[in-house]
């Protein structure tokens, strides 16, 4: 063995001994200037040879390129991360013959300019349609719900004068643009109601108290934590499109109990699949539910949701967890707005 690692040491030797006059001659019979160094690399003089050149025919790259490369990398990543993931849905496609509080005047659709009128108007044989829609706050579709929607003995939340809040233009403080960005995507749960009791649809007019809800999310596994966004199920989104009239009161949903507990959850947002999030009619005073939720503690509030798939998504998987996105509109002055979200689950 003294014997192998002699004839290696030898070796190693001769071989450093060759390489450094390699150098001494390279250096000798063609010098090299350096013109500049920077902090990211060392240029070398346009009058080198760079042919016989070792270092100069390596890629050098520049701390900022290789940065660069490194964020391309995780641009990548998260592409293929997103791109295998198994979007679901939340939303019902909806039109004048779906569900509306009654409060609100009715959704319309009507087209100002047609292809047929626009044809010939201008060169090229090109053709448009434009359109008018009506709204009513955007309460009836799948709706988020402004912390200004709400007010309670005429103070907005945070203790903010509702009086001096709204204007012919909307409102001033707390409309739909206010939502914030930094929640486009959260940790949400769905609390399966409907599911956990072994029913299609909540019975109309009941109620879902606290240990509806802490029995739910007891059989799912999961814990709601500060800040997420909680979905419930009650089964009725079924209905949106086929059965719309069921819309009406009675409805199921969370009482002022079920409210209180989370808020107390400081849950950022939550929402379900009917009419109003919360039982009707209520007990006691009218709309407790969205008093607690929006005026006193500062929760969106999200209405008319399609759980369905998701219900039976997660059912299989599982688990209740998952991320939510979800962005409306900014509306200035809106008091809610229709939304657009969605689940994301891994395939």
């Amino acid at each position: 063995m003294k014997r192998y690692l002699f004839l290696i040491g030898i070796l190693i030797l001769s071989a450093g001994v060759i390489l450094t006059h390699s150098f001494v001659v390279a250096a000798t019979t063609q010098p090299q200037r350096v013109s500049s160094v920077t902090s990211d690399r060392i240029a070398l003089d346009e009058g080198v040879n760079n042919e016989n050149n070792f270092f100069a025919s390596l890629p050098v790259l520049t701390k900022q390129e290789s940065r660069a490369k490194n964020r391309r990398k995780a641009f990548d990543r998260l592409i293929e991360s997103v791109s295998a993931a198994r979007i679901i849905e939340l939303n019902f496609t909806w039109d004048t013959n779906s569900p509306l509080f009654p409060t609100n005047t009715p959704y319309s659709i009507s087209l100002l300019a047609r292809h047929t009128q626009t044809f010939g108007t201008v060169s090229g044989g090109i053709g448009f349609a434009t359109d008018k829609m009506d709204f009513s706050g955007q309460h009836g579709a799948p709706t988020i719900d402004a912390i200004g929607h709400i007010s309670n003995n005429l103070k907005l939340f945070g203790d903010i004068d509702a009086a001096t809040s709204e204007s012919d233009l909307g409102l001033t403080k707390l409309g739909v643009e206010a939502y914030p960005k930094e929640q486009f995507v959260n940790r949400a749960v769905l609390l399966d109601v409907a599911r956990f009791k072994g029913v299609e649809t909540l019975a109309a007019g009941q109620e879902i108290t606290v240990a509806d809800l802490e029995a739910t999310a007891r059989a799912e596994g999961v814990e709601i934590q500060s800040g997420d966004s909680v979905l419930i199920r009650t089964g009725y989104g079924k209905f949106f499109n086929t059965e719309p009239t069921k819309f009406s009161e009675p409805l199921p949903g969370p009482g002022e109990a079920a409210a209180r507990w989370l808020a107390k959850k400081k849950v950022f947002l939550v929402g379900d699949d009917q009419l109003v999030f919360e039982v009707l009619p209520a007990t006691g005073t009218v709309f407790p539910v969205h008093r607690t939720l929006i005026a006193d503690n500062g929760i969106y509030i999200v209405e008319n949701l399609n759980l369905e798939e998701l219900s039976q998504a997660l059912a299989q998987e599982g688990v209740y967890e998952f991320p939510l996105v979800l962005n409306p509109p900014r509306i200035r002055g809106a008091t809610g707005a229709a939304v657009n979200s969605f689940a994301i689950l891994p395939r």
